[in-house]
């Protein structure tokens, strides 16, 4: 990273009142610009895109138990300088990022003349901001305790939210929310309450009716601080930063914030665009942090099969692991998770076994985990594994001596900082181990991929085995995975948990509820939703079932990328994406809807070529889902394609 420093003066303006004290910063294409405001004691930002107002002013500020720099405060110095990095990754959307921007950093001083510094950091499409708190004449604090935040994202009253809203705590499945779990509304009025009063988890999408979109999230949050959300809507303040529900965790731990002084917090950040195309694309979220430790080892992205989505708790039995390793090795798949229960259905010296079988079949296993302690009355195992030092040193000196490659840990259920700080101790001690960890029951991650490089995914919302648990949620597959590139995914990697071939939801393929996506929607979902070690939730009946050419696609499924293009779509309506991995392109369209879709796709990087194209064909009167296809098209020299997605359909096109 470079940065060139040189100062310039605070502005006095006297249009908006006689002190107000004003800075501004631009993008380096100079569309996207944030001005700082200091007025009456009160400081205050606003974001404009192309001359076009994205964010009213939103107010900036923290109380601490040292000071409160919400009030009484002056705008006292302001330092610009510019950033310019580079860095690779192997776990995210894109393999490199160059990240140029302009920074500001703002000092505002309180009435007890205790500085703080707020830093914007600036590119062309992306804003990130945070607090610095100075020990100022408290020459011997150490720390600061963070009590809340003023910190506001205001919108123009055209904007609607596509936001989902935050559980209370200590409720669903066995006391284990909030787990992000939720449902998105679409185009929803910010006025309305949030469904249980607790406000919205991040990330959060708004469209500013015809002037573009914002998405607003945070990142470089680990030990350092609370996740934090969205309260309400409130007229002339719009959203402001909120920090965990005292009664998360069973009310153990505080729901402040404590930092070291000279200390900071974790980034906000705001995603702006015209159009969606730098919300999908963003790298935000990596751009403005660092690796907090080197990886022990280089971790393998792949595939897993997961014989527990379909076949459920009684699937946790030695001999059907064996089918799923079969399986996985089969299709050459690297992995197979083993989930709950496995202490107590196959056994610790079983499970030895089983990895051993594994292994001779070019096949690893990932075990799941109770994330334990006294926070939740989940009732599957293993417990006592992860909740402390001493057990997890314990389990994962083990799982490294028998060739487990990664661990799944589950029910989480709070925000506060020290369940942020157990995250982090289970992935700095897995890596020690060299483990792969994926998380469920679990909050958003928050720039992980990069901070922890044996981090794979989380899961963070409501993922495939909801489709398992109810009819609603199969109906609802494809609003569901239309909405996250738009924004879970866009932000983070997501542990979806199955390209799910079977057509009924239930062992035998024929009772229970349908799966209401086709075949190509579920193929297709494998590209769509991004994350370097992918479930196929496939099961042995598939291999008698499913045409050769969907085997053969399932087969080949890539997980590492080395960029992403955002081509079309509206979020919880339709999305098409393209991804490249090495040199091959692959643009995968989920349709979400129940009306066909017809479109002329621009795809520049197929122009002239002959193409392989899986498409659904119509569904015909009495089929359950349409059959699917393998055609070749030729994308002309403009490198227009033009394809139809049927409705709940996908589409698939690669070199």
């Amino acid at each position: 990273m470079t940065k060139k420093l040189f100062s310039f003066s605070v502005l006095l303006v006297s249009a908006l009142t006689a002190m107000a004290q004003v800075v501004s910063v631009s993008s380096p294409n100079g569309k996207l610009k944030v001005d700082i405001t200091c007025q009456n004691g009160q400081a205050a930002y606003t974001v404009s895109y192309d001359g076009k107002t994205m964010m009213t002013p939103s107010a900036l500020g923290l109380k601490t138990d040292i000071g409160d720099y919400t009030k009484g405060l002056k705008l006292t110095d302001s330092q610009q300088s510019s950033v310019d990095k580079t860095y690779t990754m192997t776990r995210t959307k894109a393999s490199q990022s160059h990240f140029v921007a302009n920074q500001l950093d703002v000092t505002l001083t309180n009435a007890d003349d205790m500085p703080m510094v707020v830093t914007f950091v600036v590119s062309d499409n992306d804003i990130a901001f945070r607090y610095t708190i100075q020990k100022g004449k408290l020459k011997d604090t150490n720390s600061v305790v963070i009590q809340s935040e003023a910190t506001g994202f205001n919108f123009p009253d055209q904007a609607t939210s596509f936001i989902c809203p935050q559980s209370k705590p200590m409720v669903g499945f066995a006391q284990t929310k909030p787990s992000y779990e939720e449902e998105y509304k679409a185009d929803a009025a910010l006025n309305v309450p949030s469904a249980f009063g607790e406000g919205y988890t991040f990330p959060c999408l708004f469209r500013i009716g015809e002037d573009g979109w914002v998405l607003v999230s945070e990142t470089g949050v680990g030990s350092n601080y609370v996740g934090a959300h969205l309260s309400d809507f409130e007229q002339g303040k719009g959203y402001t930063i909120a920090f965990p529900n005292p009664g998360e965790m069973k009310g153990m731990g505080s729901n402040y914030a404590g930092i070291n002084l000279p200390g900071s917090t974790p980034w906000r950040t705001i995603t702006v665009g015209s159009t969606l195309k730098p919300i999908v694309e963003t790298t935000i979220p990596y751009d403005v942090v660092e690796p907090l430790y080197e990886a022990k080892q280089e971790y393998c992205p792949g595939r897993y099969t997961w014989g527990w989505l379909i076949w459920q708790d009684n699937s946790t039995i030695y001999e059907d692991q064996v089918k799923m390793i079969d399986l996985a090795s089969e299709m050459g798949y690297e992995y197979t998770l083993v989930d709950a229960l496995w202490d107590t259905q196959i056994g610790r010296n079983r499970i030895e076994e089983l990895s051993q079988y594994a292994q001779s079949k070019g096949v690893r296993l990932l075990l799941w985990y109770n994330s334990n302690g006294t926070w939740n009355d989940a009732p599957q195992g293993p417990h006592n594994g992860m909740s402390t030092s001493i057990a997890r040193e314990r389990e994962m000196a083990w799982m490294e001596k028998i060739g487990v490659a990664g661990i799944k840990v589950d029910f989480f259920g709070s925000d506060k900082q020290e369940m942020m700080k157990l995250y982090e101790d289970i992935l700095a001690d897995g890596n020690r181990h060299g483990l792969q960890v994926i998380f469920h029951g679990c909050t958003l991650p928050r720039g992980w991929e990069r901070m922890y490089p044996n981090y794979v995914a989380s899961e963070a919302f409501l993922a495939s085995e909801n489709v398992f648990f109810s009819e609603h949620h199969a109906k609802q597959e494809g609003f569901e995975l239309t909405m996250h590139p738009f924004s879970r995914n866009a932000v983070a990697a997501a542990d979806w948990g199955g390209v799910m071939m079977n057509h009924h939801m239930s062992r035998d393929n024929k009772s229970r509820h349908q799966r209401y996506t086709s075949d190509v929607f579920e193929m297709a979902s494998a590209i769509v939703i991004q994350t370097s070690v992918n479930c196929v939730a496939i099961y042995p009946n598939n291999l008698e079932e499913l045409p050769q050419f969907e085997l053969d696609f399932l087969k080949e499924i890539p997980t590492t990328w080395e960029e992403t293009q955002f081509i079309e779509g509206y979020p919880t309506n339709y999305v098409v994406l393209a991804r490249r991995t090495g040199d091959k392109w692959y643009v995968a369209g989920l349709n979400g809807t129940q009306q066909k879709k017809d479109l002329t796709l621009q795809l520049p990087m197929l122009a002239g070529k002959t193409v392989r194209y899986y498409t659904d064909k119509p569904l015909k009167k009495g089929e359950l889902l349409p059959a699917s296809e393998l055609k070749t098209m030729k994308v002309g020299k403009n490198g227009e394609a033009k394809v139809t997605i049927q409705p709940m359909g996908g589409i698939i096109i690669t070199e």
